[in-house]
């Protein structure tokens, strides 16, 4: 395992450009460092979600901040795209295979996608610390169609400390999305590190 790089490292960038250097010297080496080197199998968990709660309708799948993909192998052939702010992630994602098409995107900003493209959205590892808040739920409303399945995993006190419960409630009163649920996961397995104990909060709901 690689010292500079791993989750406590991650755990300190500030923003987009903090995240587009860190993730984009990290590219080559994370599926090995930190994805098996940690046990990660959030992104499993998460997957194993999507698809058990998901229909016919649920497709295209939007994955955001991919990285490298480590989500869409478990999505079993769902048709599915990509969006990262680190191009070095992607192009190690386009490797594989899995993704119907890649896209550079910050999630803090406005996204070049068009409205209703998409059926569902997926994420694990964006909404975390030092990373991407409530801030872009909004944008990706308007990019998926009525109906769409969000499936996206955070901690709790990223929950907590960025505010993803009042705006979840937000959207909620405002009828934007409905049928708002939680599951937990483990994040790690088979784990020895200071994090092995880590549960992450996945957070389940449809554009209404």
């Amino acid at each position: 395992m690689l010292p500079d790089y791993d989750l406590d490292r991650a755990y300190e960038i500030h923003g987009p450009e903090d995240a587009r250097r860190l993730y984009g010297d990290w590219a080559d080496t994370y599926d090995d460092t930190f994805g098996a080197g940690w046990g990660y199998v959030a992104p499993q968990r998460i997957a194993e979600i999507y698809l058990a709660e998901s229909g016919t309708g649920d497709t295209p799948v939007l994955d955001i901040g991919a990285g490298t993909g480590l989500v869409a192998e478990h999505l079993e052939g769902t048709e599915t795209d990509a969006i990262d702010i680190a191009p070095r992630m992607l192009a190690r994602a386009e490797q594989k295979g899995i993704y119907r098409r890649t896209i550079v995107g910050d999630l803090t900003r406005p996204l070049d996608l068009a409205d209703a493209s998409y059926g569902g959205v997926i994420s694990c590892g964006t909404f975390t610390h030092g990373h991407v808040g409530p801030e872009c739920l909004p944008e990706l409303i308007r990019v998926t169609r009525p109906g769409a399945l969000f499936v996206c995993g955070t901690i709790a006190s990223v929950y907590d400390g960025m505010g993803f419960g009042s705006a979840l409630a937000g959207l909620v009163a405002d009828q934007a999305i409905a049928s708002l649920r939680f599951r937990k996961i483990g994040i790690y397995q088979g784990a020895t590190h200071d994090h092995a104990e880590d549960e992450g909060l996945v957070m389940i709901f449809r554009r209404a």
